[in-house]
C-alpha cells in the first residue's frame, strides 16, 4: 500500500518527553494543520522506526497512544490509518478567518464509607510539606509574607502551575491567566459569580457533579441536563439546546473522566463542541478534577488545550496531589475580562490566598518531591484499582456491569436490575457501609453508584463489596 506521507520530525532527546509520545505529538499535529487527511495511511511501525533510527517498539508505542486517543485506528492486515471520525476544525477555522472574523460494614469500629473518590491521605507527602512549610516561614524576608498579596495568588507559584499545565497538559496559558484558589469547589464558584447573570442558562452533564450546579444556580443561572453515554456528554442533544435557547451561557463538563460514571468523552465528540463553542459564543468550563493519577500511556489531554477553542475556563486542583486537607486550586482561562471580575469579588470573600502554603507547595515542586510522590502514588492506586476490579469481578459480576477505568480512583457500577435506591441505601447504612444515593449525582432516576477505593484497604474494600453485592442481589430478587 503507497504511503506517500512523510514524518518531518527530529527527536530531540533533551527534552523531559517520552520519545513515543514526541512522535504521537508530532502525528497529532499533522493531524490538526491537514497534512494528514482522514483515511490517509501512516508509514509501517517497521519502517518509519528505521527513518527515525530508533527501535520499533517505540513507534509501536505512539501508534497505540494515538490508537487509544481516537486520533487513528488499525485495520487488521492493513496498516493505520487516520481517523474518518474527526471533524476538519483546522480547514474550517482557516475557512472563517477569510470572511468574518466575529463569529458501613465495620472493620475496627470504622464505617465504611466509599466517597466521591478521596486519595489515601496515608501516603500523603506530609513530612515533606511541613518541612517545607517551617523553612518557608523561617526564611529571613517572612515579614514581605506577612502583608496582603495578589488577589490571584503568589506569581511565582502561579507560573509554575503555568508551566506545568503547559508541559503536561499541552495548554498554552500565561501565568496572568491564572487564579489560585482554595480548592477547586471556590474555583467553581468564583466563575459562576462572575460569568453568569440571572436568567442564563448552564448545560451541565446527568448524571453529574452536583456542587457545581448548585454554584451556578447560586449566581441565578437555570441548568439544563444533557444525558451521558459511553462516549460521554450527548453532543446531538447540546446541538439542540442550543438551536432552541438564546442565553445558554455555559457548558460544564468533565471530560476526563465524567463525574460519576468515569467515561471519557470520545475525541470527535471533544472536536464537535469545540465548534459548537465557536459558533454560538459560549463557554466551556471544564472540571479536570481527577487528572494526576492514569494508569494507561497519558492522560487524555484537556479540551482547553486546544487552540482552536476561544472560550474556556480550566480548573483542576493540588489537593489530590498533596494532601487531601490541603485547599490549593486553580482555574485558567484566556478571558482576561472573566478573570478581573474574579479576582474583585476574591478581594471580598478572602484578599488573597495563603502564600506561605503555595510558597511551601512551589518549593516541594522544584525539589522534585511532588513528581516523585504521583509516581509512588500511581503505582499505588494502580495495584489498588487492579485489586477492586477482580474483588468486583469475584462477587459481582451476575448482579452488576462495570468496566476498568483507566484512572481516577473510582468504579462506576450499574446493577443489573433497577433497584429502589432509598432502600438499599438504608439496607447497607445499617451494615455500616455507606455509599453516595444516585440521586446525589441527578434528579432522575440513575440506576448506578460510584465506587471509590482510594482511601480504603483492600480488607475493607473486599469485606464490603461482598456485602454490597448481596445486598444488591437481595433487592433484585424483590423487584
Amino acid at each position: 500500500m503507497l504511503r506517500p506521507w512523510k514524518l518531518e520530525f527530529e527527536i530531540n532527546r533533551k527534552l523531559d518527553k517520552a520519545v513515543y509520545l514526541q512522535i504521537a505529538d508530532s502525528i497529532i499535529t499533522d493531524i490538526r494543520s491537514g497534512r494528514l487527511k482522514p483515511g490517509d495511511a501512516l508509514p509501517g511501525s517497521r519502517n518509519l522506526a528505521a527513518s527515525l533510527q530508533i527501535n520499533r517498539n517505540t513507534v509501536v508505542e505512539a501508534y497505540q497512544v494515538l490508537i487509544n486517543e481516537e486520533w487513528v485506528i488499525s485495520k487488521e492486515r492493513k496498516g493505520i490509518f487516520v481517523s474518518d471520525q474527526l471533524p476538519a476544525l483546522q480547514h474550517k477555522r482557516a475557512h472563517k478567518s477569510i470572511g468574518n472574523q466575529d463569529q458501613p460494614m465495620k472493620s475496627g469500629g470504622i464505617l465504611i464509607n466509599f466517597d466521591d473518590g478521596h486519595p489515601d491521605s496515608k501516603i500523603a507527602p506530609v513530612t515533606e510539606l511541613a518541612r517545607a512549610y517551617r523553612q518557608i516561614f523561617s526564611i529571613k524576608a517572612k515579614w514581605q509574607m506577612m502583608g496582603y498579596g495578589d488577589e490571584h495568588g503568589d506569581i511565582e507559584f502561579r507560573n509554575m502551575i503555568a508551566k506545568m499545565l503547559n508541559h503536561q497538559r499541552g495548554m498554552q496559558i500565561h501565568d496572568h491567566e491564572i487564579s489560585i484558589t482554595r480548592g477547586s469547589q471556590m474555583a467553581m464558584f468564583l466563575t459562576a459569580q462572575s460569568l453568569l447573570t440571572s436568567g442564563d442558562q448552564v448545560i451541565v452533564e446527568d448524571p453529574g457533579y452536583q456542587p457545581a450546579w448548585q454554584a451556578f444556580e447560586y449566581a441565578g443561572a437555570t441548568l439544563l441536563p444533557v444525558s451521558v453515554d459511553k462516549e460521554g456528554i450527548n453532543i446531538e442533544a447540546i446541538e439542540e439546546l442550543l438551536a432552541q435557547h438564546n442565553r445558554i451561557k455555559a457548558i460544564y463538563i468533565t471530560p476526563h473522566r465524567q463525574y460519576p460514571t468515569t467515561v471519557t468523552l470520545s475525541l470527535s465528540r471533544r472536536l464537535r463542541l469545540i465548534e459548537l463553542s465557536n459558533q454560538y459564543n459560549i463557554t466551556i468550563i471544564e472540571d479536570d478534577y481527577d487528572n494526576e493519577f492514569h494508569f494507561g500511556y497519558r492522560p487524555i489531554l484537556p479540551i482547553s488545550s486546544f487552540p482552536e477553542l476561544r472560550h474556556y475556563v480550566y480548573i483542576g486542583t493540588l489537593s489530590k496531589v498533596v494532601a487531601p486537607a490541603l485547599r490549593i486550586g486553580y482555574l485558567a482561562t484566556k478571558n482576561q475580562e472573566l478573570l478581573k471580575k474574579i479576582g474583585s469579588l476574591r478581594k471580598i470573600i478572602d484578599v488573597h490566598g495563603d502564600v506561605i502554603m503555595e510558597q511551601a507547595v512551589l518549593q516541594l515542586i522544584k525539589e522534585g518531591a511532588v513528581k516523585k510522590h504521583i509516581k509512588k502514588a500511581t503505582v499505588h492506586y494502580k495495584s489498588k484499582r487492579d485489586f477492586t476490579f477482580s474483588i468486583l469481578k469475584k462477587y459481582m459480576t451476575d448482579v452488576a456491569d462495570f468496566t476498568l477505568p483507566e484512572g481516577g480512583l473510582a468504579f462506576w457500577v450499574v446493577p443489573k436490575k433497577k433497584l429502589n435506591w432509598d432502600l438499599a441505601t438504608a439496607v447497607l447504612l445499617e451494615r455500616n457501609i455507606r455509599i453516595i444515593h444516585p440521586k446525589q449525582y441527578s434528579q432522575k432516576d440513575v440506576n448506578g453508584f460510584r465506587l471509590s477505593y482510594g482511601a480504603l484497604t483492600e480488607e475493607q474494600l473486599e469485606q464490603s463489596i461482598q456485602v454490597i453485592s448481596e445486598v444488591l442481589t437481595s433487592l433484585s430478587q424483590k423487584t
